[in-house]
């Protein structure tokens, strides 16, 4: 993989998978470093984990490999045909699947560890439905199983875990949590969510987008909403798809300004505009988040009263013209961030793109297994 060609070592000497350790094999390796290629100034974190300097933006660059496989961390720790690739796997298996072959049992024997500190119904429900009928087996651990840094250090968490599973899942709050949790499995670490990013949902996004509107690259997409995890995904992406992408926020909730360069920088473009009717003019796709997310709930009532003019409605979508498609991760508050009208109108695809999740995610975890 592209994302870890510049590795001082692929691997310990000797280090076998965990089915056939021969004598004198260490059960859990030593983190392998890589060099960062990313054209940013980085410095080690805490763990070792690569940190672009005084900007906030992650990269999983600096992270050890697991001994089989791939992590999936940040969309762009990936070259543009890697990630194609993944989405061509999950369109092949979707059709395999709807056209009832269930034949096709890849992870046939192996198990995925689920681990949530952060709760999710679409996320549990996809990760660990695709899994099963793929052939596999998920264990789902709840934030009362594992909480980071509590009861225990989260690379002794992720050491033992990894010894019992094929892959990790993880859907957590704390970004670090995930870097760290990576750094020291030898099983791959796909991230389900963190407060920063979210790349599987935009993944399922970017898999719907070909499915409706036929392509990724050369389109408009258009978030409207908080500069949150979703909104740095579809960043994060735009660096490694040429399509623009324009944050139509209120003043003071803009998205990582490292990660806006990063988009930029790459193969997209991306600006912030605080007028929602300039930003979607042309639009292919307008979507939309809650206003305030899971841990926000304070704010709720101040973050409604800031964000009213940016709700994507009837006159939002009329504005946009009739080629754009209504897209939204759920769930849905209703009446707050888009209405009704909206959400179930011919344009809204947004249960074909929950439906997404499952089907991208396969093929996410297809190319980290090393199975595709």
């Amino acid at each position: 993989m592209a994302h870890q060609s510049n590795c001082i070592s692929g691997s310990l000497p000797g280090a076998h998978p965990r089915s056939a350790l021969s004598a004198g094999t260490p059960l859990f390796r030593q983190p392998v470093r890589c060099k960062p290629t990313r054209d940013l100034s980085l410095q080690a974190g805490a763990n070792g984990v690569a940190v672009a300097e005084k900007t906030g933006s992650y990269t999983g660059q600096g992270i050890a490999g697991p001994v089989k496989g791939h992590h999936f961390l940040h969309i762009d720790d990936f070259s543009r045909d890697e990630l194609w690739a993944m989405l061509q796997t999950g369109l092949k298996v979707k059709k395999q699947l709807k056209e009832g072959d269930e034949s096709y049992k890849p992870f046939a024997g192996k198990t995925m560890a689920m681990i949530f500190t952060k709760p999710s119904m679409r996320t549990r429900v996809s990760f660990e439905t695709g899994f099963f009928r793929l052939g596999g087996h998920a264990i789902y651990l709840g934030p009362d199983t594992i909480e980071f840094g509590k009861r225990e250090a989260t690379k002794d968490i992720a050491r033992v875990i990894s010894s019992y599973n094929d892959v990790i899942m993880a859907r957590l709050f704390g970004h670090q949590d995930i870097l760290e949790l990576a750094e020291f499995s030898q099983s791959p670490v796909v991230n389900g969510l963190t407060d920063y990013n979210h790349p599987c949902q935009i993944m399922a996004d970017a898999l719907t987008m070909l499915e409706v509107v036929g392509r990724i690259d050369n389109t408009k997409v258009v978030y409207v909403g908080d500069g949150n995890n979703i909104t740095h995904s579809w960043l994060r992406l735009a660096a490694r798809f040429p399509f623009e992408v324009v944050c139509a926020c209120p003043e003071g909730y803009e998205p990582d300004a490292a990660t806006l360069a990063l988009a930029n920088a790459g193969a997209g473009s991306a600006r912030v505009s605080h007028d929602i009717m300039e930003a979607v003019k042309g639009a292919d796709v307008i979507y939309t988040d809650v206003w305030a997310s899971m841990g926000q709930k304070a704010e709720a009532a101040e973050r409604r009263r800031v964000f009213e003019q940016f709700q994507v409605n009837e006159q939002v979508m009329a504005q946009a013209g009739e080629q754009a498609t209504f897209m939204h991760c759920l769930p849905a508050e209703r009446g707050t961030e888009t209405i009704d009208e909206v959400v179930e109108a011919p344009y809204s695809v947004v249960f074909q793109e929950a439906e997404n999740r499952m089907h991208a995610q396969n093929g996410i975890l297809l190319h980290c297994l090393g199975l595709a």
